[in-house]
């Protein structure tokens, strides 16, 4: 079978990324027909059709999200080659040191609370690595599925949920954390506030527990995301299940009350590919991350 170019792999990120082939051929610097004849030439050497065409762009297919997933995998790897091999041509007392960009993606929490200790330490110690940090909303593919696409060499994410994590990736465990109830500090009764949720909380896991508590009512408060949650608390208007990494640095307006030890938790942990396990940036902020695995705890 003929092997596909780098520069068709990028044409194929670009279609997809900006769903017409005139739109990707501005992007790259080229002709519409030849974008066009690049895509099928694609298509030939793999077999299968991998966009959709009408008049409102190209949308991939089943087959060509998966081809375009491997594309932005391959490429990344080919930058990161060329990373890794100028370092080790660098003399260096101990050997290369890991350096260039080291794409990281994060649901919101870790991205404030366990991402910035981990990437201060990795700054001292690896001064040529390159943190892009990323928020992604921790619903659907979420983090992990940043990671599986293509679009991240490493994401935060939480693990153990019903849906699993996407086919072709490697995880592990980084912390449990615990949730609590989540209250205006002083209230005399905070199980009869209304609960305030939003979309992003939690899995299937921890929503099995919330179903057999009979105090929780259905939320009749909902917001975009737990820091707004957390402000709708403090004015009182609401109690809320959160857990502990959405809590840290909470004000003294806010009351945390523990759920016993029967409670919820959730596990957080790190999602990165086969290939990209092997990145030594990638491996670095690994052990930073699981370093600092007690910061909950501070």
């Amino acid at each position: 079978m003929a092997e596909l170019a780098p520069q068709e792999l990028r044409i194929l990120v670009a279609v997809a990324e900006t769903g017409g082939f005139s739109a990707a051929g501005t992007a790259l610097g080229l002709t519409q027909s030849a974008v066009s004849h690049a895509v099928r030439a694609a298509e030939r050497k793999i077999g299968a059709v991998l966009f959709s065409r009408d008049r409102r762009g190209a949308r991939p297919t089943p087959a060509g999200e998966a081809a375009v997933a491997h594309a932005r995998r391959v490429l990344r790897l080919l930058e990161v080659l060329v990373a890794e091999a100028r370092a080790a041509a660098a003399p260096a007392a101990g050997g290369p040191e890991p350096a260039g960009v080291l794409r990281v993606a994060a649901f919101r929490s870790a991205a404030l609370h366990l991402l910035p200790p981990a990437l201060e330490r990795l700054a001292a110690r690896y001064p040529g690595i390159r943190p892009e940090v990323r928020v992604v909303r921790e619903l659907g593919a979420g983090t992990a599925g940043e990671v599986a696409a293509g679009r991240a060499d490493l994401g935060i994410a939480t693990l153990g949920g019903s849906g699993g994590l996407p086919s072709g990736v490697l995880s592990g465990a980084l912390l449990e954390e615990p949730y609590s109830l989540v209250h205006p500090a002083g209230h005399p009764d905070p199980r009869s506030l209304p609960f305030v949720d939003w979309d992003e909380n939690c899995g299937s896991y921890t929503r099995a527990w919330w179903r057999r508590q009979d105090w929780i009512p259905a939320a009749t408060v909902r917001a975009e995301d737990d820091g707004m949650v957390l402000a709708m608390v403090e004015r009182g208007l609401g109690m809320a299940i959160m857990p502990a990494l959405s809590l840290n640095g909470a004000p003294d307006t806010v009351g945390i009350r523990d759920l016993g030890p029967d409670g919820p938790v959730r596990t957080v942990g790190y999602v990165t590919t086969p290939e990209q396990a092997a990145n030594r940036a990638v491996q670095a902020l690994i052990r930073e991350l699981r370093a600092g695995r007690g910061v909950l705890a501070a």
